[in-house]
């Protein structure tokens, strides 16, 4: 669904400074991801406009949640074959105007999964990763995205938005791994790895 509404200016300031709070509470995994979350706090105090308002680019910068379902005693993740983008990418859409990024996991979650989002205890309600992306496909556009972890046993997902996604798989991190790069969102090995570091330090 793509809004119209924007937010007050006083609540768009606050909505700034709690974005800047929760880039600040991201761990940068590599130097890609450094210079992510630089430009990224840049983009939030340039005044920029920070949310789509018509899809699919405009403004061509603006911010999404991804959410990554672990079931944890399989140790599998969650991925979708997103129709548009023609990858296997992780559950998550755009924010709307005024929504904390949490609340937009929220959302997603129960419309593209039929689930409740649970927050993993690795990362509780805060953000593990974060990208810069150029998008795949028509109307080329730069996702931020905030790429939140979610509990989930797998034989809890029994439906998924047929209109978004062709299908869904759930893999191990080896499996993500073994996967051409090409087929994945271009950041998912990086976060994958991210994620086996922060299980195994648990």
């Amino acid at each position: 669904m793509t809004s119209t509404a924007l937010p007050l200016p006083g609540h768009d300031e606050a909505l700034r400074a709690r974005l800047l709070e929760l880039v600040g509470t991201i761990e940068p995994w590599d130097s890609i991801e450094h210079t992510h979350l630089t430009t990224t706090a840049q983009w939030i105090t340039s005044g920029a406009p920070l949310h789509r308002v018509r899809k699919p680019d405009v403004p061509a910068m603006h911010l999404v949640s991804y959410f990554v379902v672990l079931d944890a005693t399989s140790g599998r993740l969650l991925l979708v074959a997103h129709r548009k983008a023609g990858l296997w990418l992780p559950t998550g859409g755009h924010v709307e105007p005024g929504e904390d990024p949490w609340s937009a996991v929220v959302r997603e979650c129960r419309e593209e999964l039929g689930i409740p989002a649970t927050a993993s205890p690795i990362t509780g309600e805060r953000p593990f990763f974060l990208t810069v992306t150029e998008t795949r496909g028509p109307g080329v556009h730069t996702d931020v995205s905030l790429w939140y972890l979610l509990s989930a046993d797998a034989d809890s997902v029994t439906s998924y938005d047929e209109e978004e996604f062709d299908a869904i798989r759930w893999l191990t991190a080896e499996e993500v791994l073994e996967e051409p790069v090409e087929v994945l969102d271009p950041h998912m090995h990086r976060f994958t790895h991210k994620l086996r570091h922060a299980r195994r330090c648990q």
